[in-house]
């Protein structure tokens, strides 16, 4: 007989146990060795068969198993010395605490918002580098104490599982989740009632969401879920899956956690006491809908704003990052669909035109998330140094008239939580490089450690990684119908002593996936190699209506399936957080060959690099930026090349030969047994890369350089019933009124020797009609820098215009560069309560 339907019972345990369930449903156990090795411990046979997952385990373990711990006492002694050790991390004092008591505008709590959460397996709320991002995001908060809240959707199929057809093509698989298997709790109100939210929906109808409350160490998850009896079938149906589904369907579900998602905030800051956040963070467009409930919070509640003066303070305090390298990344709606969404019952009060705008962009029958996000934050940011010069270009038309540097997006490089995809090898050898969010401090610099010592290290990983490619090879062909007597090869693929190359990640066209395959032959070759071998583990889930993705999969499949490289290449179906880790661990180089400048940062070589692994990679995203030379190898990009079948065929080519001539004779050149010039690679890496991509680095840069910042201007807007709120909104209704006809009506220059050297000041004056505006609302800058035959100008240099009265201003200007110089004068708003100067996208310039 099959159930009818199913769910979750906890187990009872014994006194001297309880505090297990407090250690089991706190995520902290993900990366916190001591609580993992505790839960195998219980019953090592049934921690592998739940996956490694303590909530199952616990539900599990016989009775009879429970009684027997409770009554030994070091059993019983490590639970209590652990659950003292989670409390102490959980109210202890942490960086951002140290720093509190010193800095009066720090946040007194951060909403962080994000469609998806990579936090551990167990928690299958992701789908890729987005969500582990955002996963390692709280973790990294946590270990420093930022008082952060989350904000997500509990997805009942969570993102799919991935297995392979007979002929290669990915097949995705939808497994119900129960809530109660999952380490979560129901958020309820001080009467002890689950809280609901309600979010207005087309045709008078309400969508009602309960809210689940995972704890990230110190930091609180909340997850809305709709799947429950209140709502009709269709809406109970918003949280089933993650990027799945219709426009309808995304809008809705974007709808939920913007707006429905502040609602969350509110409803669980009123039942537990929490600190109301003063910064929201929007980390991509999909939660964009979070800044129009504020605004409507702001015209409808107490504080009595209109629409322009309630903008103002939501922009003050938030910020918005963009992944998105390419225009095709955003999500857009028609504006129709839009406008049916966005009522005055769901957002009452606040007119439709003016919320349709905040979306707008070129095309005027869609609405761009992206855009809307922009224009809600004053404070933007791209994901590595070289993604905010994409997003610059990417959305200069925001800031038309601006140059593209001075377009105000930011960058903040992404890091990963060392602690999560660190080997404990590598800890347990060198420390902890991040001191004040982590288990220990820094013991040895990786200079300090011998060349066998560390050549060792990298074998055991590499002979880990390949028992695990068996197991999943042998597991993945039984998935797809092979039989037990026809797998005896799988006992060996691959080899623990041959060079390891690891390429995983999702599969759109952009990562190119079968670069590796534009020479077959070559590639054979160099798998083959009798001297020096290469193998080559690739792993990825296509978006299951990406058709070519899913091709492309397929190609590797059936090049992996050939029975003459089968030892030496594999595909592994079903990538996620645990498989991922072994191959962080174990493969010895991590390919990257995307197309620049297409990959806004990427994480997983970073995360290779954690453990000693060496990137092999395009110079895009974060390797940009921290590739030295030392730490791995560059493959050189074929810039300004049109044809994309001939750019990959030359950096294909640039691939192989890297390998080749390069990685190859590096990693099999031995003296002693040791390859030297390849452990002197690895502790580069270690010693600069380690600190580097950690994800403590960048939660620390959001912190200084943006949550308090973004803090600091929301609580002076605030301040005295919004009073510059209200006057940021007069400014710019003032400013908008007369910025068409401001115009600058005269520029000379003067002063100037016959032949000018650098340096020599030159006198700029000019006279500007004000519309009407005053003087002090204005910076009238003169521009001075190198021009092209076409009077572009270049590395210009600014400084700002005195005003000498009536319509005239004047500037002395060291002369910058020699050479073809030119200059001209420009006008921009001005405004304490502006982040920066070109905030408004507004500019007259001289002409």
């Amino acid at each position: 007989m099959r159930a009818l339907r199913r769910f979750t019972v906890r187990a009872q345990l014994p006194g001297p146990l309880a505090p297990l369930q407090t250690l089991a449903t706190n995520l902290r156990w993900t990366w916190h060795p001591a609580t993992r090795d505790l839960f195998a411990s219980l019953d090592p046979d049934e921690w592998a068969r739940c996956g490694e997952d303590p909530v199952r385990l616990l539900g599990e373990i016989p009775t009879s198993r429970l009684d027997e711990l409770a009554a030994d006492p070091a059993t019983v002694a490590t639970v209590q010395e652990l659950a003292a050790d989670l409390d102490a991390y959980l109210t202890g004092e942490r960086w951002y605490q140290e720093q509190h008591a010193e800095g009066p505008d720090m946040p007194s709590a951060v909403a962080y918002f994000s469609m998806e959460f990579g936090v551990s397996e167990v928690l299958p709320n992701y789908s890729g580098g987005l969500g582990v991002l955002a996963g390692d995001h709280l973790k990294s908060a946590s270990d420093l104490g930022v008082p952060l809240i989350a904000v997500g959707l509990l997805y009942r199929s969570g993102y799919f599982r991935q297995s392979l057809s007979l002929d290669g093509w990915q097949l995705e698989h939808y497994p119900a989740i129960d809530p109660q298997g999952l380490p979560l709790q129901l958020l309820t109100g001080q009467d002890g009632e689950p809280v609901r939210v309600d979010v207005a929906m087309p045709d008078e109808r309400t969508l009602t969401a309960r809210i689940w409350q995972a704890q990230v160490g110190r930091v609180p998850l909340l997850l809305l879920d709709t799947d429950i009896e209140e709502n009709d079938g269709d809406l109970r149906g918003i949280t089933d899956r993650l990027y799945g589904g219709d426009q309808d369907h995304r809008i809705s579900q974007e709808i939920l956690i913007g707006i429905g998602g502040v609602r969350a905030v509110r409803a669980y800051c009123a039942a537990t006491g929490h600190a109301t956040p003063e910064v929201f963070h929007t980390n991509e467009g999909h939660a964009g809908f979070l800044g129009l409930e504020r605004i409507r919070e702001l015209c409808t509640g107490d504080a009595g704003l209109d629409f322009d003066q309630a903008l103002a303070a939501v922009r003050a305090g938030t910020v918005f990052t963009t992944h998105t390298p390419v225009p095709a990344g955003i999500d857009r709606f028609g504006v129709g669909l839009v406008r049916r969404y966005l009522t005055d019952r769901l957002l009452p009060g606040l007119p439709a035109d003016r919320l349709l705008a905040l979306g707008s962009e070129d095309d005027p029958e869609m609405f761009n998330m992206a855009h809307m996000g922009l224009r809600l934050a004053q404070r933007a940011n791209g994901v590595s140094r070289l993604h905010g010069a994409v997003s610059r270009g990417m959305f200069g038309g925001l800031w038309s008239g601006f140059d593209a540097d001075e377009v105000p997006i930011g960058s903040v490089t992404n890091g990963v939580h060392g602690h999560t995809w660190e080997a404990r090898e590598i800890t347990d050898l060198l420390g902890d490089p991040t001191p004040g969010g982590g288990r220990h401090e820094l013991q040895v610099s990786p200079s300090d450690v011998d060349d066998a010592t560390l050549w060792a290290l990298r074998n055991t990983l590499r002979s880990r990684l390949v028992d695990e490619v068996r197991r999943r090879v042998r597991a993945a062909w039984l998935e797809r119908g092979a039989s037990t007597p026809e797998l005896g090869w799988t006992d060996h693929v691959f080899d623990r002593d041959v060079l390891t190359v690891g390429f995983a990640r999702r599969v759109p066209t952009y990562k190119r996936l079968t670069l590796m395959l534009r020479d077959t032959e070559r590639l054979r070759g160099l798998l083959l190699d009798p001297n020096r071998p290469v193998q080559l583990v690739v792993a990825g889930k296509s978006h299951p209506a990406d058709d070519g993705g899913k091709a492309l999969i397929q190609q590797i499949v059936r090049f992996a399936d050939d029975a003459g490289v089968r030892h030496r290449i594999v595909f592994l179906p079903d990538y996620d957080m645990s498989m991922a880790r072994y191959l962080y661990w174990g493969c010895d180089v991590w390919l990257n060959n995307p197309l620049r400048p297409l990959e806004a940062c990427g994480t997983s070589g970073m995360k290779s690099a954690l453990n000693g692994g060496l990137n092999l990679s395009i110079r895009d995203g974060w390797w940009d930026e921290l590739y030295d030379g030392a730490n791995g190898w560059a493959i050189p990009t074929a810039d300004g090349v049109e044809d994309p079948a001939r750019r990959d065929d030359l950096e294909a080519n640039a691939l192989y030969e890297l390998i080749a001539t390069q990685v190859a004779p590096a990693f099999y050149d031995r003296s002693a047994g040791v390859p030297t010039r390849w452990v002197e690679l690895v502790r580069h890496t270690l010693s600069t890369l380690r600190p580097q991509v950690q994800a403590n680095r960048m939660v620390r840069e959001y912190v200084e350089d943006w949550y308090v910042p973004a803090a600091a201007a929301a609580s002076r807007v605030s301040a005295d019933g919004y009073a510059a709120a209200r006057d940021i909104a007069e400014y710019r209704a003032r400013l908008n009124s007369a910025w068409t006809k401001l115009q600058v009506t005269g520029v000379d220059a003067s002063g100037l020797p016959d032949t000018p050297v650098v340096g020599s000041p030159m006198t700029v004056r000019a006279t500007v009609d004000l519309a009407g505006l005053d003087p002090s609302d204005v910076t009238v800058e003169a521009v001075v820098g190198r021009v092209d035959d076409t009077d572009e100008l270049a590395e210009p240099t600014t400084m700002a215009m005195n005003h000498r009265g009536g319509e005239a201003w004047e500037a002395v200007v060291p002369l910058p560069h020699a050479g073809l110089t030119g200059y001209t004068v420009r006008v921009l708003p001005r405004h304490e309560h502006l982040a920066s100067s070109a905030e408004l996208g507004r500019i007259v310039l001289a002409g």
